[in-house]
């Protein structure tokens, strides 16, 4: 059974008898786990305790094998809740870093070992059912962020640092541009840094828009609009996909009388193209058709020969720019007011890491935040409800993401 100290703020750090604090990282072996296990060795203070879980050790052991002893290594299957939570025991906070399909999973595991929670987003749908269990985790004084990577994430707390200082907040509007130079060995058609799952649900599923005060579904990267981005991003054209900001500003800054909320994203080259191709042949869907004798989902197929495909492996370090743009409209004093913030991301060459960083490294920032007691809110929240903007902006601009206000 854990106990808990009182920090400077007030909140409680869960711990374990006198052990040090524990950041546990659950899929830490996939791609933005790594990123985040990487941060946390990078910035983390020596006493604090990091853990990589995975249900592939082989994988979890050849991730933590540079950092020394630095880096414990456990099993855990986040599928299997009661593992997960005995995994967890004595661990102060809990990095998920798993697909979004798991997030309640492991928010049930930290709920049962007693300690805070930070993930990456649940693609709205599973975020909404993530806010439902706000009351049972401020009943046990613990905290859970909702999306805590770049989008959502960093452009929720870039949301929040205008808005709240608004008498009247109108509109939120996030689109995000990318571009890739890094030469690679052999290309792949369809090659993506983070969970080409989780690129497949956005261009296929409905995604969600807020508009005239009311949630409604278009379909997926329609709404192309041009963006002069700051270069070397320069002119892109983001469409609508389905993302969790558009769950939770909404809600955020109802009372503020918001009315429009949208999400945008331009992928890097010709992907968004190609996805579009893929899914007007039906690829993308997860219903199963015949064919001859068999039966399978589009989808299925289409991952299976994916794992297949060359990998993209770089020929030379990462050469990558994102920005990441909010603009937020309303009132001041009777004043009409509209603010744009960029976060411009070069990505951390020293790492080997490009603007993956901007996903990996907020969940490693916020964990670390509660640790200190600078995040005191209890419950489940939004990354706009729950992080102080200022020190967050500070902690990423030591991790090469500048923030910018126009």
């Amino acid at each position: 059974m854990t106990s808990g100290r009182k920090n400077p703020a007030g909140s409680r750090i869960p711990r374990s008898g006198s052990r040090a604090p524990r950041i546990v990282v659950v899929g830490g072996a996939g791609a933005m786990g790594r990123i985040a296990i990487r941060d946390l060795v990078e910035t983390a203070p020596a006493g604090v305790e990091i853990v990589l879980a995975d249900r592939d050790a082989r994988v979890a052991r050849e991730v933590a094998q540079p950092f020394g002893g630095r880096v414990r290594v456990i099993d855990a299957d986040a599928r299997k809740v009661r593992r997960t939570a005995r995994a967890l025991e004595g661990a102060s906070v809990v990095i998920n870093a798993c697909h979004h399909t798991l997030n309640l999973d492991v928010m049930h595991a930290a709920l049962a070992a007693r300690c805070h929670y930070v993930d990456l987003g649940g693609l709205f749908h599973v975020t909404r059912e993530q806010l439902r269990l706000h009351a049972t985790f401020r009943r046990a004084t613990l905290t859970a962020v909702c999306g805590m990577g770049s989008a959502p994430g960093i452009v929720n707390v870039m949301a929040r640092s205008v808005a709240d200082a608004l008498d009247e907040v109108r509109e939120i509007h996030v689109a995000v541009g990318t571009i890739d130079r890094t030469p690679r060995r052999v290309p792949s058609p369809i090659a993506t840094s983070y969970s080409l799952d989780t690129v497949l649900d956005e261009a296929s599923a409905p995604a969600a828009v807020f508009t005239d005060g009311r949630f409604r579904f278009v379909e997926a990267l329609s709404g192309a609009e041009p963006v002069l981005f700051p270069e070397p991003v320069g002119r892109q054209y983001p469409a609508f996909t389905l993302h969790s900001e558009v769950a939770t500003l909404p809600l955020s800054y109802k009372r503020r009388g918001v009315r429009e909320v949208s999400f945008r994203i331009a992928f890097p080259g010709d992907l968004a193209e190609r996805l579009r191709f893929l899914r007007s042949l039906g690829l993308l869907s997860r219903a199963p058709v015949r064919a001859g004798r068999a039966s399978v989902a589009p989808r299925d197929l289409l991952m299976a020969l994916a794992k297949k495909l060359p990998n993209g492996v770089p020929a030379g370090p990462p050469d990558e720019y994102e920005v990441l743009r909010v603009r937020v409209s309303g009132a001041r004093a009777g004043a009409d007011v509209e603010e744009v913030l960029d976060c411009l991301v070069t990505g951390m060459p020293a790492w080997n890491i490009g603007v993956d960083v901007d996903t990996g490294a907020p969940p490693s920032i916020v964990a670390q935040m509660l640790l200190r007691g600078e995040i005191a809110d209890r419950g489940v929240l939004p990354p706009e409800r729950a992080v102080p903007a200022e020190p967050f902006f500070r902690e990423l601009e030591k991790r090469g993401m500048k923030v910018v206000r126009h």
